[in-house]
Formats: C-alpha cells, structure tokens, sequence
C-alpha cells in the first residue's frame, strides 16, 4: 500500500493523535479532527494537550513535516480512522449501557468526504456490531456502502507505552468483508511490527471486551482478597507475594477500583448484549465497584477515629487522581472518585496529582504540601514520585502498594 494515501482520523485523544503522528511519520499525509478547538491549536502548534511519553516529538515532528494537520472538519481520504469514546451511560439503569452517540456523530461527519473504495475503520473500544453501526448511519446519510470497505481494528495499548505498542503490538483487523479485511490488513502491516492477524468484525469487536474482561477479573480476585485479608488481619500484599512464588499463579495487585476507559467499560459491553449468562464478568465488575466505596469507607473511618482523638476534623491528602500511574487521565478513575466522594461527605482533602495541573473542584497541591501539611495520606495510584517518600509521623493509608517492598 502506498504512502501517498490520505488518512483522516476522527478523535485527537489518547488514541487517535499517536495513531496520526505515527502514521504521519511514516509518511502519510494526515488529516486530524476533533471537536476540540483548543485540542486543534494546540497540535498545530506541534505540541499535545495530554501526557505520553515520546508522543511531543511524534507531534512535532510530524506537523513540522507538513504531514499533518489537525481541524475540527474532516476532509477527503483514502482511509477513515474513527477513534472516538464509547463510555456507557450514566443512568440508572441496574446494567450500564454503552453510549455510541460519539461513533454515529463520527461516521455522520465523514458522510459527505467518503468515497468507493475508501477504508472506515472504527478503533474505539465497542459493543459487538458497532461497525456494522458506522455502515448503517452511513447507508442513512444516503451514501452507496457497497464499494466502500468497513473493518474494525481495536487499540490495544498501555497508556504510558503508546507509542511503542502501536508499532510492536500484534493486531486483530476484523472487515465486514472479506476483501475488507485484506485491504484493510494491508494498510496496518505498513506500520504495524508486529502481527496483523485477520477474522470478521465482531470476532474483533468481542476479542478487544475478552481481553479487558479478563484481566478486570484478575483485578476483582486481588481486590476481594484485600478486603477478606483486612477483616482477618492478614497483610494482603505479603499474602500475594507469597502466593505467587508457586510457579502457576500470579494475583495481581490491588488497588481502590479498577478505571480507564477499557477495563472499567468493556465489560459491561458484554454484560448488556447477554445479561442472563454474563454473570462472573458481571460480578467482577461489581466486586471492582465496591472496592472503591470500600476504600472510601475505610478512610471516612480514619478520619473520624482521627477527630475523636485530637478533637479537630483531619486533613486528608488523596495521593493520586489519574487511573493508574504515571498518567494524566482521569476517565473513571477510582481515585478520584474516592476524593471527590470524601469532598461531598464533607472532609478537609487535597489532592496530590503530578500529572496535571489543575482540577475543578478539588485543591491540588505539591507532593511536599500533600504530606506535610495533612493528618491522614492515602495512597491511591502508585506514581513513581509517591515511591519511597518520607512520611514518618502521619497516619498513612495504602491502596495502591506504594509501600509493599518488592
């Protein structure tokens, strides 16, 4: 496949802006859209707008390059990338429904750009039959879908390590045709190390939810442990340690929930096409939802144990806020929404979070201010500046094994 293609890629976030710079540094000329004008500015300037390692040179080189070029209306391409969020909807119902408003607003943009034999490939993380979704909505806006090749190829990366698994990481191309598979197989193996292996659409689809699936089950036994070990007075990461010098078994770590965008969502995409029989993909899920209130629970306790002691109300310092370490992503992040959660129950908390600057709502403040000037800290993500601190004197709860010796 030659270089000389156009691409546009729908979504400038954690997904679509590495997936653009790459594929501009490869060559290619790339268009990027996002409905974020401050998200547009930012990388025509060649900088970013959020935090992964490398991805500034990427961006900076790519756009010095002329080879790409953000704006929030796509243009004419030989291949479309739509790689928008898919969260679920926050509503009350008992099984979280995934919300693809953002996937149909996409292939809608792209309706009047598209041509015969242009690629669509849909890249967020979606319930089985979305890229069937993206042909419909097109079909609707009146467009011929017959000569126009539809596949589903989902990220599978570690934010963190973005923009070394886009290149080394195997991937799964899944066309509702065959002959959309190949094209479309092709088109990765230009940039992709690693092995392109090809199926249909929704083998795809359901292999990105398995996997997150899977490891949110992980995650779920090693947080139910941590809250069985507590009321028996065994320290869970000594326990876990121990464990797992039997030479088949490896318990992940705990942590206060489980967030991301994937493992806190996928999920319940499964759960919702087959309620009936999703049930331990179900339960991990909800073990890994009360892991969170458990967290918040236990501090609550601390701090109130705190004030009957020294008669004064506690400050606590949540260390962390993003959705694992090392990160600026906040989306369904566990931590903060212990913080926040302590915040509306009304206690004194500031928030330590290294990777952003600022947070609506909530104090941020320095490592040094978290822990000098707070009663209780609690460990909520192990970022690497939290390692091995200095916090003799305070009270220090830890969710995250900041403090587990290796």
């Amino acid at each position: 496949m030659q270089q000389d293609k156009k691409i546009c890629v729908i979504g400038l976030g954690y997904i679509g802006l590495p997936t653009g710079a790459l594929l501009a540094n490869a060559g290619y000329s790339v268009h990027g859209v996002d409905v974020s004008q401050h998200a547009v500015d930012v990388i025509n300037q060649g900088k970013i707008h959020i935090v992964e390692p490398d991805l500034d040179t990427f961006v900076h080189s790519a756009v010095g390059s002329g080879r790409l070029r953000a704006s929030t209306i796509p243009a004419e391409a030989d291949i479309f990338m739509i790689c928008v969020p898919t969260p679920f909807m926050h509503d009350d119902n008992p099984i979280p429904q995934p919300d693809l408003s953002y996937v149909e607003a996409a292939a809608k943009s792209i309706a009047q750009y598209v041509r015969p034999n242009n690629i669509v490939i849909l890249e967020s993380t979606s319930p089985v039959g979305t890229t069937e979704l993206v042909r419909d909505t097109l079909s609707q806006c009146g467009i011929d879908v017959s000569a126009i090749h539809f596949s589903y190829c989902p990220e599978r990366v570690l934010p963190g390590r973005i923009m070394i698994e886009l290149i080394e990481n195997d991937r799964i191309v899944g066309g509702l045709t065959a002959a959309a598979t190949d094209v479309t197989a092709a088109f990765y193996r230009t940039f992709v190390q690693g092995e392109v292996l090809k199926t249909d659409s929704r083998t795809a689809e359901m292999c990105k939810l398995v996997e997150n699936s899977s490891r949110d089950v992980g995650i779920a036994f090693a947080n139910e442990l941590s809250i069985l070990c507590d009321g028996l007075g065994i320290d869970v990461n000594e326990l876990i340690r121990f464990a797992n010098r039997h030479p088949r078994v490896n318990i992940l770590q705990p942590g206060c929930g489980v967030g991301g965008h994937c493992i806190a969502v996928d999920p319940w995409f499964i759960v919702a096409k087959d309620p009936k029989n999703a049930n331990l993909i179900r339960a991990a899920r909800e073990v890994n939802n009360y892991k969170n209130k458990w967290v918040v629970e236990k501090v609550k306790n601390a701090a109130l144990k705190f004030q009957i002691d020294n008669g004064r109300p506690a400050r606590i310092a949540c260390m962390g806020l993003a959705f694992k370490p090392d990160i600026d992503d906040l989306r369904e992040s566990p931590a903060l929404a212990v913080a926040e959660s302590l915040r509306d129950a009304g206690f004194d908390v500031v928030a330590v979070e290294p990777n952003i600057a600022s947070y609506k709502g909530l104090k941020l403040v320095s490592v040094s201010e978290g822990i000098k000037d707070s009663d209780i800290v609690v460990f909520l993500v192990k970022h690497s500046q939290f390692v091995s601190l200095n916090i003799h004197g305070k009270q220090m709860l830890d969710f995250c094994g900041v403090t587990t010796l290796a």
